[in-house]
């Protein structure tokens, strides 16, 4: 179980909090606290295993709101935790907005002692989403943000109805088996070959903070094909390494593999995917993206190495 183990405020920013039994969170913060305003860093939440951690280490005691933190809470891991994840304190929730921030020093005995401060690497900085009243020993209830996945097929005919759709399904299939245990925001959007609607629907996705887009179709060498040109254009990075394996593993026994000009990219914290549009390309393609699909979330959130 998770619980809340402290609450602290501050009336001036850049000094220690201290602490409160219990505060009422309003839609800018938690009322009477210096950081409450409109911005998204309106509450700090710290885990009490983090602090126990650090007296080991350094072997130093430290007093409730040293690390000017409003809220600490036990019983979870917040290494795990993302930004876009939500907390339900009692009856108020949050939505954690940033982790880690740049140091700086302030008026801290722990921090002048020790010269560490692990709000700087631990501490989660989160939004008001509904205001609410808190006390020390409330329930804390942890909510993972669902993993949205776009996926784009792009076809002149299935997107006149002149036939189904069958690859965009089948992506969305293998997806749903990869990510069984996680909650899933999938949708499927057929759309014709033309740049612009493709363009649109990626900066459109990306804006919405999509994890991962696939799109299926137009990676031939026709005069409608314009799924990579779009994507290289639009990405921020390639990912070269998945698309070469891909096409080098079934080229060496169907030749025809080669042709695929499919590519693998990144958008500000979007994957993005350009698959061929035949089912069975698609099932080949994601057999071998899904092998290192987790890995690249930890990469692009500064985790994997």
């Amino acid at each position: 179980m998770i619980t809340i183990k402290q609450i602290n405020i501050s009336t001036e920013r850049g000094t220690a909090k201290f602490p409160v039994d219990s505060a009422e969170i309003t839609e800018t913060g938690i009322k009477g606290d210096a950081h409450s305003g409109d911005w998204h860093r309106q509450i700090t939440i710290l885990a009490e295993e983090s602090v126990i951690k650090f007296e080991k280490e350094t072997g130093r005691k430290t007093k409730s709101g040293e690390f000017a933190t409003n809220i600490m809470i036990s019983g979870l891991d917040t290494s795990k935790v993302k930004v876009g994840d939500r907390f339900l304190l009692n009856t108020a929730e949050v939505e954690v907005t940033q982790i880690g921030k740049e140091p700086h020093f302030y008026d801290s005995p722990v921090l002048k002692e020790t010269g560490r401060n692990i709000m700087f690497d631990e501490g989660l900085f989160a939004k008001v989403l509904k205001p609410g009243n808190i006390k020390i020993g409330d329930k804390v209830e942890y909510i993972k943000k669902p993993l949205k996945l776009r996926i784009i097929t792009l076809s002149d005919s299935a997107s006149k109805g002149i036939y189904a759709d069958k690859s965009g399904p089948k992506i969305k299939e293998r997806l749903l088996t990869h990510f069984s245990e996680i909650k899933t925001d999938i949708s499927i959007n057929v759309i014709p070959d033309e740049k612009n609607q493709l363009e649109e629907l990626l900066m459109k996705y990306v804006d919405e903070n999509a994890d991962v887009i696939f799109t299926t179709g137009g990676t031939g060498i026709g005069p409608r094909d314009i799924t990579p040109e779009v994507v290289t254009e639009f990405a921020d990075k390639l990912i070269p390494g998945i698309m070469d394996h891909i096409r080098i593993k079934y080229g060496a026994t169907i030749p025809n593999a080669l042709l695929s000009r499919s590519v693998a990219a990144v958008k500000d914290n979007t994957l993005i995917y350009t698959l061929p549009g035949s089912v069975k390309a698609v099932n080949e393609y994601m057999d071998e993206i899904l092998k290192t699909i987790d890995h690249l979330f930890k990469m692009l959130a500064g985790e994997g190495h």
